[in-house]
């Protein structure tokens, strides 16, 4: 019996306004947003029919199997990139702690002797809110997620305090530290 992938074979509808080119091993998709492609994965068929990208896969083996979600979550996500866009929210917790774009530079201050400054990629979008919340937008799913995770980088949550820079859903395990001296105990060196 031949199981198919629940992710894979469900059709992805175009909304109107969004145009797709499927070339020989390459899917290109325009929007409102602007234009994304994507190279398409060997032993993987995508075709267009009224109004609808049907994902098939022309294989049963086992990587091919694995490919025929992916294939299919990877032009849902050029569709969605390019018709609402993709944002990721970073809240900065700390003393001090702040941000401030210049042009296309991020400039932060997170308790380092000297600011960081983050030169923003092409495709990317950053606006800071009240100096300590930053989001990050964009059409490519993969970019913001990985521009985001580079903020974060600088400056990961500690886990005693909580400082540092966080995404906005994220919750941190909070460790407890030292413990106080026991009262009622012996000082050292004495009776």
């Amino acid at each position: 019996m031949r199981e198919m992938s629940r992710i894979g074979k469900k059709p992805i509808t175009v909304p109107e306004g969004v145009e797709v080119k499927i070339e020989d091993d390459i899917i290109e998709v325009s929007g409102p947003l602007g234009r994304l492609t994507q190279k398409l994965f060997p032993r993987i068929r995508v075709t267009k029919k009224d109004g609808q990208i049907i994902v098939e896969r022309l294989s049963d083996v086992k990587q091919c199997r694995a490919l025929h979600g992916l294939a299919r979550s990877l032009i849902n996500n050029l569709i969605v990139g390019v018709t609402k866009g993709f944002k990721k929210e970073l809240i900065i917790t700390g003393m001090g702690y702040r941000a401030n774009l210049e042009g296309r530079v991020l400039n932060l201050q997170l308790g380092y002797t000297h600011p960081v400054k983050f030169s923003l990629p092409d495709g990317i979008d950053v606006k800071v809110e009240k100096q300590t919340q930053i989001v990050v937008s964009g059409r490519d799913k993969q970019l913001v997620g990985e521009v985001a995770a580079k903020i974060r980088r600088f400056r990961p949550p500690e886990p005693y305090k909580g400082k540092g820079i966080r995404y906005i859903d994220e919750q941190i395990k909070r460790k407890v530290g030292k413990a106080a001296a026991v009262s009622g105990a012996a000082p050292k060196g004495g009776k």
